[in-house]
């Protein structure tokens, strides 16, 4: 089967996934109504007549906003995941790894125990600082690793990622450990969660999805040359100090945005971008579009089980995501190892 088939089926799949993940929950609505409602408010369709204004407020005001959001930071996670697995050539890496978690957890942090609200951001100076630590953590990454390696080696940039966020993590932990009655609520965001998220957390994420999305698609094909090595790379004229640059910037941008709206939430973009590799290649004309339709459908499929498996509570999305992706990392790992 040719890739583009395959990409018919899996654009269909996730279509399939993104109606199932509107569709049930607590009040289960079927299926044809959930369309109808959605086609109703995008198209002015009209609606059955079985359908009720409850059914119309739980799919348009409280799921779909939800399963939009969880698919744009699935996708967003699954991307920047690509990136840097494609960049360090190591399947096992992800952004985390550079230190945009950790930063970004760090910023959430400080506002938390601190109750500051910036008063152009108001209610989102939450995600908006943790977005920006986040960014600051990236950006410390490149500037440190080109101190220490003109050439920002792989090696070179895993080893200064693990030790920022390291050290962002030791800043972390001692500060709740002085503010411990925000321990619980420092603890929930960072596991990750969607829950309450409107339609206003959709429009927030849209321009990080925007700007990272279109700019990695710029490097699709230095991604491809970089995959062959960096001598290989500069022999054919790729500048791989400015590519690298600029795809971690890139990376920091899909990631930063995805933690500080939705928490910390691992392992969808290590699952994600492996899976697509498998079953597309390594062509990263189809790797990135795919890994972000792939990132976005597992991290749906994740939320839905963490919304219903223990219904009426809730399970952290990173919680579940951590269930399913140890095992896997750990596949991977051993794959790699025999």
């Amino acid at each position: 089967m040719t890739n583009k088939k395959k990409s018919i089926l899996s654009i269909i799949a996730i279509f399939i996934i993104l109606l199932l993940g509107t569709s049930i929950g607590s009040s289960d609505i079927s299926l044809i109504d959930t369309l109808s409602i959605i086609l109703n408010k995008t198209l002015n369709i009209s609606l059955a007549e079985s359908i009720t204004a409850k059914d119309i407020s739980i799919i348009w005001k409280l799921r779909l906003p939800r399963v939009l959001l969880a698919f744009l930071v699935g996708g967003c996670l699954a991307t920047g995941g690509a990136v840097v697995q494609s960049v360090l050539k190591n399947e096992l890496a992800s952004p985390y790894t550079l230190g945009v978690s950790s930063g970004a957890s760090l910023g959430a942090g400080l506002i938390v125990v601190s109750g500051i609200t910036i008063p152009i951001v108001g209610s989102f100076t939450l995600p908006f600082v943790g977005f920006i630590f986040g960014l600051i953590t990236m950006f410390s990454v490149i500037v440190f690793s080109t101190k220490i390696d003109r050439a920002m080696s792989n090696n070179t940039i895993v080893l200064v990622g693990m030790v920022l966020s390291l050290f962002v993590n030791a800043l972390l932990t001692t500060m709740t450990s002085f503010f411990s009655n925000d321990l619980k609520t420092i603890t929930l965001w960072q596991m990750g969660s969607f829950a309450m998220r409107g339609w206003t957390y959709v429009k927030l994420i849209c321009p990080f999805f925007l700007i990272g999305m279109i700019g990695v698609f710029r490097f699709t094909k230095e991604m491809d040359i970089l995959t062959f090595g960096e001598e290989q790379a500069k022999a054919v004229g790729v500048d791989t100090y400015n590519v690298k640059r600029k795809l971690f910037i890139l990376c920091a941008i899909l990631t930063g945005g995805s933690v500080a709206l939705s928490g910390t939430i691992g392992f969808v973009d290590l699952i994600a971008p492996h899976v697509v590799r498998k079953v597309f290649g390594s062509n990263h004309r189809y790797v990135v579009p795919m890994s972000f339709l792939f990132g976005g459908g597992l991290m749906v499929i994740t939320d839905l089980i963490a919304r219903t498996i223990v219904a009426p509570m809730e399970l952290p999305v990173g919680a579940v995501t951590a269930l399913i992706g140890a095992p896997f990392f750990a596949y991977v790992y051993f794959k790699k190892g025999s």
